[in-house]
């Protein structure tokens, strides 16, 4: 059994060695959250969600689950639990794939191409079907309401660098000022 835990260390270092900011919930390696961000130009732009992952004792043989914590408005993820509808997650995983995959290729991919004939969201689904604008007017209100850096717990390690930034920015304009001489 050590090659199972051989890979699951693996790749999640190799989760964390890709710039994902990743939460350990203890030391067993089976269960922790990911930042995940929007894809670019589409309507979940800019939302920032706290996505739970447990990892099986089989894993890489068995798929990884994977959950919204902070809300999504999505046909194929649970508005409640947050759980993911995703077929490649649930039922066609492959040891080839990894925790990387999941969250630069399935995860995106699943936000960019729901698809509301196989659905975890019912409303979700028939408001995709019925009216996409508003739709996608719903989709960018939850990302809004509940998809901001902060619900995702990501607030007090951006605000700190942040204040570090507009110091330094200050101090270097201050010094511009104060460093030319007159003539």
């Amino acid at each position: 059994m050590s090659s199972p835990s051989k890979r699951r260390e693996m790749d999640l270092m190799k989760l964390m060695m890709s710039d994902y900011k990743v939460e350990m919930v203890n030391d067993g390696m089976q269960e922790f959250f990911v930042e995940f961000r929007g894809p670019n130009e589409s309507i979940y732009q800019g939302g920032v969600w706290k996505i739970r992952v447990e990892l099986p004792d089989a894993y890489p043989y068995k798929s990884p689950s994977i959950g919204f914590i902070n809300k999504i408005y999505h046909p194929n993820v649970d508005e409640m639990s947050g759980s993911v509808c995703l077929d490649v997650i649930n039922q066609t995983w492959s040891p080839m794939f990894d925790l990387v995959n999941v969250f630069e290729v399935f995860l995106p991919q699943l936000l960019l191409y729901p698809n509301p004939s196989d659905p975890l969201n019912g409303d979700a689904a028939a408001l995709m079907m019925r009216d996409r604008p508003a739709y996608e007017q719903k989709v960018k209100e939850y990302c809004e309401k509940y998809a901001k850096p902060e619900d995702a717990g990501v607030v007090p390690e951006d605000k700190s660098s942040d204040e570090e930034l507009s110091e330094e920015e200050d101090d270097s304009g201050d010094e511009e000022i104060l460093g030319k001489p007159d003539p």
